[in-house]
């Protein structure tokens, strides 16, 4: 026959073994219920709840090889040695060129009344050319030959190097588009508001009536009837090439 102090022991030692009996039968419960909520597209059950909370690194992402560009091409019309520094300047700043099937290559070492603003299609090598006007800084005593280059504000001058070729926007020349110098001796080209635009003094009436193109501010200035064409085929992500050879 138990005492008091038997009885005592011995219930708490029940009360205990079913709690804990009680506690095993609830975990499968839990799990079951947190199963159930992934499946219903909750992830978060079984999860830590500070889990999401936390700042991880993205996934890394797949790196995108550059188009093959061929390593000789032949351009009509275009000076050998100009195009390949063209094409090196692809390459050089190939990170930043979105586009690499066509280029637009300007030979300032030609005169204002020679065709000398190449649009080259890399693929074909067929090659498009208008008249281009340069800045009456880079011309001060209007020769119709480019006598130097300035990267300087207020210059009025033609700035050299790549430039990319970015948004549309009209402006007081009307229809133009953006370019931001990618060289150090073109790198104030977008706040120097150098740019692609048409203008009269580019026509080619102005060669028959003066034997050479006005000049610009610095910007590429082609003939109002040419503007389209030449939207059309440079496009926004584009590169000019433009120098002296």
């Amino acid at each position: 026959m138990m005492d008091t102090h038997d009885r005592v022991q011995s219930r708490r030692a029940l009360l205990k073994t079913g709690g804990l009996f009680a506690g095993a039968l609830m975990i499968p419960g839990a799990v079951s219920a947190g199963m159930r909520d992934r499946a219903r597209g909750n992830p978060e059950s079984l999860v830590p709840h500070d889990f999401f909370q936390t700042p991880h690194a993205p996934a890394p992402r797949p790196v995108m090889a550059a188009p093959a560009r061929p390593t000789a091409i032949s351009a009509p019309g275009v000076n050998p040695r100009l195009l390949q520094r063209a094409m090196a300047a692809l390459e050089r700043h190939g990170d930043r060129i979105a586009q690499r099937d066509r280029i637009a290559v300007a030979d300032f070492s030609a005169g204002s009344s020679e065709p000398r603003f190449h649009l080259i299609n890399l693929e074909s090598g067929r090659t498009v050319s208008k008249l281009v006007a340069h800045g009456s800084g880079s011309d001060p005593t209007h020769t119709g030959y480019l006598q130097h280059f300035s990267n300087t504000d207020g210059s009025n001058a033609s700035c050299e190097g790549a430039f990319l070729a970015a948004d549309y926007y009209v402006g007081k020349h009307g229809k133009s588009q953006r370019l931001i110098g990618l060289d150090r001796t073109n790198d104030n080209a977008l706040s120097r508001a150098i740019v692609v635009h048409a203008a009269w003094y580019a026509n080619p009436e102005m060669i028959r009536q003066r034997g050479m193109l006005g000049r610009s501010q610095g910007c590429f200035a082609v003939g109002e009837s040419e503007l389209t064409e030449v939207f059309e085929r440079l496009g926004p992500g584009r590169m000019i090439y433009a120098a002296k050879v």
